[in-house]
């Protein structure tokens, strides 16, 4: 984490950084940064797996791709928690058909349903960021999509990950899973959005009933495809951040201390 955390801080906003070689043009390269800790049980992690794979083959999805201006994406998955799961990585994949959109899909469906300990959102940004600048695409957009159900609590504080992210010219959007109270003040979704996303368009999404997992996660990834404008019942991001950005890290050295 450590090393993706001084590549994530070395980026610029340079054209150069983001330029490819291989993979071609694309209308969005979008990361789907996916939250597997333990504060969630399994059957809500396996809701949340089968909520990226029905969106992925929704109708709206791949309407939403064709209707592009280039009419492909690259997308790429990766499950996390105190770190990134290196085994859970999908990489990068074009989408332009309702066919390469479910091969993606059975990609994730395949993998086994494990959780881990602890909650790094400055480790999914990291390595979502990392990803986009490294990979072989040319995105008019690029978004790391991050889905979570608490505050940062282990590994780099999450302000300075996240805004050397959006220097990069990369948005961040966030779905705040709120199933049980999170401890966090003013609630998940307004730490997510003053301390997670950001950028041009930002949004964060709530979830307060896991049976709303699939139609937010679908809704979510037809807006970032097409970069549809938020809407009022989302949350803005604020210009200064309002969220003590940093309650995550006291929660848990409240708990190591008691």
């Amino acid at each position: 984490m450590l090393v993706t955390f001084a590549m994530l801080m070395g980026l610029s906003a340079s054209p150069n950084l983001t330029a490819a070689t291989a993979g071609g043009e694309v209308d969005v390269e979008l990361a789907l940064a996916v939250d597997v800790s333990r504060s969630m049980d399994y059957e809500e992690v396996r809701i949340q797996r089968q909520g990226y794979v029905e969106a992925l083959s929704h109708p709206e999805f791949i309407n939403a791709v064709k209707g592009g201006m280039l009419g492909r994406v690259a997308i790429s998955y990766y499950e996390w928690a105190g770190e990134v799961d290196e085994a859970s990585v999908i990489d990068w994949q074009i989408i332009e058909t309702e066919a390469d959109a479910k091969a993606f899909a059975d990609k994730i469906a395949a993998r086994p349903v494990a959780t881990q300990r602890r909650t790094s959102i400055s480790a999914a940004i990291g390595y979502g960021a990392t990803s986009i600048i490294a990979n072989d695409y040319r995105g008019m957009r690029q978004v790391i999509d991050v889905s979570g159900d608490g505050p940062n609590n282990i590994g780099v504080p999450v302000l300075p990950v996240r805004d050397k992210a959006i220097e990069a010219g990369i948005v961040i959007n966030g779905l705040a899973i709120m199933l049980r109270p999170s401890g966090t003040a003013g609630g998940l979704d307004r730490y997510y959005s003053d301390c997670v996303a950001g950028g041009p368009g930002s949004f964060v999404l709530p979830v307060h009933k896991i049976e709303d997992f699939a139609t937010a996660v679908r809704r979510k990834m037809v807006m970032e495809v097409s970069n549809i404008s938020p809407s009022p019942q989302m949350h803005r991001i604020a210009a200064e951040p309002k969220a003590d950005c940093l309650s995550g890290e006291r929660q848990w050295q409240d708990f190591l201390d008691r």
